[in-house]
């Protein structure tokens, strides 16, 4: 189960396939040239001294054939978030792993404005050097059996580094996850099996590979199991995409509640037709969301959860099991146990605890950090989520731990408040949430933030119809936007940096 190997089996098995196509360049890359490009891309890295390459490529035929290239040149692609602070996030990368390359786009740069720093070599300059002889002999290469073939990478054990990635850093700095060829792979098999996935499916594969779902759902997910990826490198570009899924006939979509929605709201009925599974992950689905996609294009949105340490996915509902609102069953070979928030004692069904979870899917650990022991018990994975496990096995999600406030004695959840907001806001162009704001006299001061002018008076009003006082925010705050990271997801650290000085000024 070394990822690279199995992508060369599937890459022989289905070489005349479309494996990728990329919509941002037009190209369509056939499993036969995806494993020659990558091999090309592997004697190209073979010249870099480090055993990590930083990759930083938007999501396209070029950043997923560098990152093969990297595992056959037996390199650890270090994925690197380009959407916020790239040249920051890269002179982090490359000082907390110890290298000093990466792999870039000049398009991206300038796209993004970010300067090509020391050690940056882009994509576009390596492809000029590769001459006929490199072409030919890779086609050649790539035709030996496979043992032969696997015989020229660099000697690879299942629980080597396949990839590293970071943590969000919604909360606090993001941590380094080492995650395995056992860890991926698996996780990848299991996920295949649950949702019926089949090499004929077609997968519009638009969320970004610095982010575990991405590379996971939209990059090793279609290329091990012989799908086409349909690749877009702009998730937030709506109307593109849903012309995308009608043009390209997707079968499959996996991603964020937020992309969804942006995704129906530019589409008519009639335009997802081919749609047969729609995946939501990476953060809360609001019931209007479900119910837009059941009412417009008759598709059952199936929502699942995972974290960046559990590569990523935990549970996932089912076609014919589905319970709108969990996050489903667990995948097959994974344990999931609630505890006792103060205790740690393992709680009975349909109490809510800490969420923990063990299995192959468990990362190898943080790189360079002292906390592998703390988050990582016997094999047990604590996810710093709050949630509790049903009478007939599935899981549901109650929120961050770290997004429950105590205020008079009482544990407040703020993706509550965010879930009855969600339910009573009817406008879906706004986004909101709500944050902690802390106050040394009152302590804890619940706030929450849109991104359009709301009647406050009524909103309280029907908030008070559906939460105790307790949880009604105590001040209303309208912003242009709310930050956000690379999946979409709000980013209540910079949010609530935002607001405070906002407040202060």
């Amino acid at each position: 189960m070394i990822l690279h190997n199995e992508f060369v089996k599937t890459a022989k098995k289905f070489s005349k396939k479309i494996a990728i196509i990329d919509k941002m360049t037009g190209v369509k890359v056939p499993y036969s040239r995806a494993l020659i490009g990558a091999y090309i891309l592997k004697n190209k890295f073979s010249a870099y001294s480090s055993k990590y390459i930083g990759i930083m490529i938007p999501t396209s035929a070029g950043a997923m054939l560098a990152t093969i290239g990297a595992l056959f040149a037996g390199k650890i692609p270090v994925m690197i978030n380009y959407s916020t602070g790239a040249e920051e996030n890269s002179i982090f990368a490359m000082k907390e792993c110890g290298f000093d390359t990466i792999i870039t786009s000049r398009a991206l740069l300038e796209k993004i404005s970010c300067p090509l720093i020391p050690g940056m070599i882009c994509i576009e300059d390596i492809m000029q050097t590769v001459t006929t002889k490199d072409k030919i002999l890779a086609a050649l290469v790539t035709k030996l059996p496979n043992f032969l073939l696997f015989s020229m990478f660099p000697k690879t054990f299942e629980t080597d580094t396949a990839v590293i990635l970071f943590t969000s850093g919604s909360e606090k700095d993001p941590k380094i996850v080492q995650l395995s060829h056992k860890n991926l792979y698996t996780n990848a098999k299991a996920s295949v099996e649950a949702l019926e996935i089949y090499s004929n499916d077609i997968i519009l594969s638009v969320l970004p590979l610095f982010h575990v779902f991405g590379i996971q759902t939209n990059f090793w997910l279609p290329l091990l199991t012989g799908m086409t990826a349909v690749t877009y490198a702009n998730p937030l570009d709506y109307k593109n995409v849903a012309k995308i899924i009608k043009s390209e006939k997707c079968t499959m979509i996996a991603a964020t509640p937020i992309f969804l929605s942006g995704y129906t709201r530019s589409s008519k009925p009639g335009d997802f037709e081919t749609l047969t599974l729609v995946v939501a992950g990476a953060d809360k689905t609001p019931e209007w969301l479900r119910e837009d996609y059941k009412t417009k294009h008759n598709i059952d949105i199936l929502e699942g959860y995972g974290t960046t340490e559990t590569s990523p996915v935990i549970s996932v509902n089912r076609k014919n099991s589905n319970k709108p609102g969990s996050i489903g069953l667990p995948l097959e070979g994974v344990e999931v146990k609630i505890t006792d928030i103060d205790s740690d004692e393992i709680l009975p069904n349909n109490s809510e605890g800490k969420i923990y979870v063990k299995g192959d899917l468990v990362m190898k650990g943080y790189l360079n950090s002292s906390e592998n022991s703390k988050v990582i018990k016997d094999g047990w994975y604590y996810t710093g989520d709050i949630g509790l496990l049903d009478d007939d096995g599935f899981l549901w999600h109650k929120g961050r731990l770290k997004r429950f406030v105590k205020i008079g004695g009482e544990m407040v959840s703020l993706l509550k408040i965010e879930t009855v907001l969600s339910e009573i806001i009817t406008d879906h162009d706004i986004e909101f949430g709500v944050i902690e704001e802390s106050c040394d006299i009152k302590g804890a001061t619940l706030t929450a933030v849109f991104t359009k002018e709301i009647d406050r008076d009524n909103l309280i009003k029907q908030l008070g119809q559906k939460l105790p006082p307790i949880y009604i925010p105590k001040k209303y705050i309208t912003v242009n936007e709310l930050p956000k990271m690379g999946s979409g997801k709000i980013d209540y650290r910079k949010t609530t940096e935002m607001i405070e000085a906002l407040v202060t000024k």
